[in-house]
């Protein structure tokens, strides 16, 4: 949630900023502005709406003033016309409210009353109350609601400070090094006081070719350019232009001007720029280009084949009928040694490792479960040694997942990551893990990362199980199974216009269910998900035992209920179940790779027949189509639903 972007170099910095902003839009926000240096002086535009709607604000003052001219082609900035004062340091932001509603004034970047300093912000300033009551008591006036204005002011007061004192040492200043470190002094002092989660960019009229910026709990990476530097809290903002990245930890700051860059500790230790070897990231700026989809949410619907071929590919062992799993750091022996396997994630991350949970006790027969990873760091958990735990997100960034791992590592833990990118704060934390190979994921609802997650925890549980019981045949018989999952993917992909009429014929309903048993439980749970999450239509997940014991007396003409029904051995229980909703009235979805009697339900979406551990993994598949294009009809802004965020980096 929220976006962060910021540039330092050569060029423009205006097109840069918004373009990159454009491409974090899918992260989810409800403001936007920038702020650039123009002939010495901060020049900030925001807008209460989408990033289209700053890029029009920005043209129509540039052509208000002269100063450009033409238009710009969808998703860049204003294009400077004959005579422009080209901006070539500035910063951006796209804001998900947390402090005060969304509109101009609460928008990013925030500055200091003198108009010195603008600062952009990710995350949340937790004694932000106590800090601008300071402030306030000391004379100055906010302007805003927000946490991050009363960082501005601070940064402003502490170079004031800093200014006053140079000025009483005569040519002595407080600053050795003729002023290039006096900003980076100054934020790491002001974040000294500063309790809560950040990731922040701060740009100085005094210091204009330099941006400094900081983390903590909220991501940042830095991009490595020829005579410039970017910065931005996602890579997507960055690989139209770089794919050489430095990732920020944990209490690090940074100083970032055109030709270099150099980090510091938040608790003055500072460390040089050589010791941060550049990463390359695994994308390009094609990635995150839609092509002949309409939106995202489709075009990575459609890219899930792929994306299972690239997390299998390499990773099946035919001859031993097993899975290789080189990323998770953990010999036979120590497989062995578990007993019990816990993963923790939030949202679907979260309903892709009870899927795990459930592949890893019927292949290897031991423990498992899953935990939705905001509740487990709070409730003081046991912490067994002889427990693998695994901690599930596609951003690798996701905050309560992260503050879970490391309360793990605080209790000796023995913690893996199943994360999408590469140099992600969960992903380092750990140290170890699942790298899922679903290719950068844009949309908020999470569609081939899940199926990425789903298939990856089926090779864990597989690995797991030939190091214990599981006979070399049903090893075999998994392998062969895995296999044909892109194919079977790509026949449900097939069929999505016969998906598509269930949707439009029940997306005027104002509640559904999702009734689930065993294997199906899981699906039914994220089938819930993502109807509501991008359609806005209620809906609910229940177990089909416990539709008796309450929810059954809800089911009503007007209820639709979607019932998932595997080829499993619980086939005549689940078609019980369905008896049950159509006897009170209820309309019915079978969704099914099992034989259901003519007649039995009102629609009925076929699933490919697949080895039965593995059917929930393409079970999830038509029902993300099936939301999709509810969704549509409805008219919703399907890759943006309201008031979610790809990436959750704050609580």
């Amino acid at each position: 949630m929220c976006g962060i972007v910021g540039y330092v170099g050569k060029r423009d910095a205006i097109p840069v900023l918004v373009e990159g902003l454009h491409r974090l839009e899918y992260r989810g926000y409800d403001s936007a502005g920038l702020a650039v240096l123009r002939r010495g002086r901060l020049a900030v535009t925001k807008t209460a709406g989408r990033v289209a709607d700053l890029r029009e604000k920005i043209a129509g003052r540039e052509k208000a003033t002269g100063k450009a001219t033409g238009k710009a082609p969808p998703g860049k900035g204003a294009v400077p016309g004959k005579g422009a004062v080209k901006s070539t340091v500035g910063i951006g932001h796209t804001r998900w409210a947390t402090h005060g509603e969304p509109n101009e004034t609460n928008a990013h970047p925030h500055t200091d009353s003198a108009g010195r300093i603008a600062v952009v912000h990710n995350g949340i300033i937790e004694n932000a109350d106590q800090l601008r009551e300071q402030l306030t008591a000391s004379g100055v006036r906010l302007v805003s609601d927000t946490d991050t204005e009363a960082l501005a002011h601070l940064i402003a007061a502490e170079l004031a400070a800093g200014d006053t004192a140079g000025d009483t040492a005569g040519d002595a200043t407080a600053d050795a090094a003729g002023g290039d470190v006096a900003l980076e002094d100054a934020v790491v002092r002001v974040l000294a006081a500063v309790e809560g989660a950040y990731g922040l960019v701060v740009l100085d009229v005094a210091h204009p070719d330099q941006l400094v910026v900081a983390r903590n709990g909220s991501p940042i990476v830095l991009g490595l350019g020829e005579n410039e530097m970017f910065v931005a809290s996602d890579v997507a903002a960055l690989v139209r232009y770089t794919r050489q990245v430095i990732y920020l930890e944990d209490g690090e700051a940074a100083t970032i001007r055109a030709s270099d860059f150099h980090t510091t500790s938040l608790n003055g230790a500072a460390g040089a720029s050589a010791e941060k070897t550049p990463t390359m990231v695994d994308a390009d700026a094609g990635d995150y280009e839609l092509g002949e989809f309409a939106d995202y949410m489709s075009k990575e619907i459609h890219e899930q084949p792929d994306a299972l071929r690239r997390a299998l590919m390499g990773r099946l062992d035919e001859r031993f009928a097993t899975a290789r799993l080189g990323g998770i750091s953990l010999d036979a022996r120590q497989l062995r040694g578990i007993r019990q396997v816990k993963f923790l994630g939030c949202g679907s991350a979260y309903y892709a490792g009870l899927i795990g949970a459930q592949l890893v006790e019927e292949l290897a027969r031991i423990p498992a479960d899953a935990e939705p990873a905001s509740e487990f760091r709070y409730r003081s958990p046991v912490v067994d040694p002889d427990t693998l735990y695994v901690a599930v997100s596609q951003s690798g960034e996701t905050s309560d997942t992260l503050m879970a791992v490391q309360e793990l590592k605080r209790k000796g833990g023995q913690v893996m990551g199943a994360v999408n990118v590469v140099g992600s704060a969960i992903g380092r934390e750990c140290g170890h893990g699942i790298f899922l190979h679903a290719g950068p994921e844009v949309a908020v609802a999470s569609t081939k990362a899940l199926t990425n997650m789903a298939a990856n925890f089926a090779l864990l549980a597989l690995l797991m199980g030939r190091v214990r019981d599981l006979s070399a045949a049903s090893g075999e018989r998994i392998v062969a199974g895995l296999r044909n999952l892109p194919g079977q993917v790509s026949r449900i992909l097939a069929a999505e216009s016969e998906i598509a009429a269930v949707a439009h014929r029940f997306a005027g309903a104002d509640h559904m269910f999702f009734i689930g048993r065993v294997r199906g439980w899981p699906v039914a749970r994220e089938g819930a998900q993502k109807l509501k999450e991008i359609s806005y239509v209620h809906a609910e997940a229940y177990q089909a035992g416990e539709l008796k014991h309450g929810p059954l007396a809800l089911i009503s003409p007007g209820m639709p209920s979607v019932v998932i029904v595997p080829s499993d051995d619980l086939v005549a229980k689940n078609i019980s179940t369905i008896e049950q909703i159509r006897a009170r009235g209820g309309p019915v979805i079978a969704v099914t790779s099992a034989s259901v009697p003519d007649g039995l339900a009102d629609a009925v979406i076929t699933v490919p027949r697949a080895e039965p551990e593995l059917e929930p993994i393409l079970f999830n598949v038509p029902l993300q189509i099936l939301a999709y294009h509810a969704a549509a009809k409805l008219g919703r802004d399907i890759d943006k639903p309201r008031n979610l965020a790809k990436s959750v980096t704050v609580e």
